[in-house]
């Protein structure tokens, strides 16, 4: 039985929007396609100044999936891409789905225990990796040996003079080049790939429902979990997200910001799939540098700027500071973690655009939910489902049970834009979906006018930095450590990030901890954002009857002791 609940969020769509959108065909390859078609000349990527256009943009996707072909790279094949914000990247994106393989984003700056477990769980044997990244990849046992590994210097996409400035006998410039380089041997470059062929036009093309991307999610546990999206997902989202800004005209003139990490869901649709849809100038930046973006905004302001809340503060406090407004940034829009009221009167003030917070999921490519572009939006809230976006509020307990209008319960969605299934995890998969509707975790509330507020979580990720952090992942790190007996990892507010890391720790028999040293035991091991930012010595756990530590009790014990007088 098909449920069809009202969609009040309708009648709150800015002008323009349309309520729903025709299904989506073809691939994620046709997007680059169209806009080389229509704007073979256009700069499609700006990297530190050095311009590619579309139509040169469209060679090297040739010439690279041809020289995947060539080493072995077939459709289905899973192919690790391990790169930082940079031309090579959206290359490799496009070659490897133009084979119809299935392209595998990592965080370049995982620790190599955190790389292996997810290629121990999606198993590729072809991958695309940044130079400072292939030692790592290389060091992996026997049975995850990488078998085609293609070494990428980012330096090599820089203007001519960028380079040669990296070669000064400078200190600076010295750990410039270090920080984006590092020299390998035993791989093939990605000069050499793009001495290819360009790949046969007849070759076959990807299916709209064929896998494209296998996108990592932290989910509730430590363990990796692939959420498998399709090109029907990904083009769906493309479209939805063109759909809700229809005052940004496609084709030249269109600027985005790469300033999120492409390997992260948000930022790949964001900033690549859409921003390639758009006909767009992509603005890449290996990281964020608030110097680095004034300085292109003086030429090139951004039409559409995906960020988070960090971000913002950042760039509005550079902004202010040495002059230099963001005049011309028509969109901004935030996401990953709340955006706060007070950041946006000033950011908008400074830009003469919008700042408007969304609201997504990997699991949902990821974009469910934006604040209109208008003057209608709301503060606080999520915004409203994106064309096409179906929501249910149900009893958490009883997820077949709808709540009534305007209480608090679970975030149930379906639409074209949601993923499938959790690779190669059945069970998983079962377990997030009830009747076709995906589980969000999330508590909410609907509004009458369709606006949604994130209430409450019943997943207990920490959003940090506008990253997940699984407390488990965390928690199995600081276990190992001999001082600690037990440990509940919990997130706190945090007037930065969204939310710290934080550790409640039992003191191992005999042993006191010192806070410190564990700290720097948990860097050795996890990506930065994830090692606790405090650790609380506490003389014990609250625990369930069954024994399950009660991390929601943690979580408020330390609040309370922290706001005592």
């Amino acid at each position: 039985m098909t449920h069809e609940p009202p969609r009040p969020w309708i009648a709150s769509y800015a002008a323009g929007v349309p309520d729903d959108l025709e299904p989506v065909t073809g691939s994620l390859v046709d997007l680059v396609d169209a806009s080389v078609r229509d704007y073979p000349e256009a700069p499609a990527l700006q990297f530190f100044g050095r311009e590619t256009t579309y139509r040169a943009l469209q060679g090297q996707i040739a010439r690279a999936a041809e020289g995947l072909r060539a080493l072995g790279v077939r459709a289905g094949d899973p192919v690790a891409i391990v790169l930082p914000n940079c031309p090579q990247h959206i290359v490799a994106f496009y070659a490897v789905l133009r084979l119809g393989a299935v392209v595998v984003e990592h965080n370049p700056l995982y620790t190599p225990r955190e790389l292996r477990k997810q290629f121990e769980d999606h198993g590729a044997k072809h991958a695309i990796v940044w130079s400072k990244v292939v030692k790592t990849i290389q060091e992996f046992p026997a049975d995850l040996q990488v078998t085609t590994l293609v070494s990428i210097d980012v330096t090599h996409a820089m203007p001519l003079t960028t380079r040669l400035a990296l070669r000064l006998p400078i200190a600076k410039a010295r750990e410039s080049r270090a920080a984006l380089h590092e020299r390998v041997s035993g791989t093939v470059t990605w000069e050499r790939l793009l001495e290819s062929s360009p790949l046969a036009a007849s070759h076959p093309r990807p299916e709209t429902d064929d896998l494209a991307i296998i996108q990592y999610t932290s989910g509730t546990t430590g363990a990796p979990k692939g959420a498998a999206l399709t090109h029907r997902n990904l083009l769906s989202n493309a479209a939805q997200s063109r759909a809700w800004v229809p005052q940004i005209i496609r084709g030249n003139g269109c600027v985005v910001y790469a300033v999120l990490p492409m390997f992260h869901a948000y930022g790949l649709t964001l900033c690549l799939t859409f921003a390639m849809s758009m006909g767009a100038r992509l603005v890449l930046f290996p990281r964020f540098d608030p110097d680095m973006v004034l300085a292109v905004t003086k030429k090139h302001p951004a039409t559409f700027l995906p960020l988070v809340p960090p971000i913002a503060e950042r760039l509005l406090k550079a902004s202010i500071e040495k002059g230099i407004p963001l005049t011309g940034t028509e969109v901004a829009i935030s996401g990953a973690m709340a955006l706060p009221h007070d950041l946006v009167v000033p950011f908008e003030s400074d830009s003469g655009g919008y700042l408007v917070e969304g609201y997504g999921l990997s699991e949902c490519s990821p974009v469910l939910m934006a604040n209109p572009v208008a003057d209608n939006r709301v503060p606080g809230t999520v915004g409203l489902p994106l064309p096409g976006t179906e929501c249910r509020v149900v009893d958490p307990y009883e997820p077949t049970k709808d709540v009534p209008a305007g209480e608090r319960g679970e975030l149930l969605v379906r639409g074209p834009q949601v993923f499938g299934g959790y690779y190669g995890k059945p069970e998983e998969t079962e377990e997030a979906f009830i009747d076709g509707w995906f589980r969000t975790g999330d508590i909410v509330t609907i509004d009458q006018a369709g606006f949604v507020r994130i209430v409450d979580r019943i997943k207990e990720l920490i959003i940090t930095g506008g990253f997940n952090v699984a407390p488990t992942e965390v928690e199995n790190v600081l276990r190992q450590h001999p001082q600690i007996e037990d440990v509940a990892v919990v997130g706190l507010p945090s007037g930065h990030s969204g939310e710290d890391v934080v550790a409640a720790v039992v003191a191992a028999p005999g042993a006191e901890v010192d806070v410190e040293a564990v700290r720097a035991f948990a860097r050795g091991i996890l990506t930065p954002y994830k090692v606790p930012r405090r650790i609380v010595v506490v003389d014990e756990l609250p625990k369930s009857l069954i024994g399950k530590v009660l991390r929601r009790q943690v979580r408020e014990s330390i609040l309370a002791s922290t706001t005592e007088p």
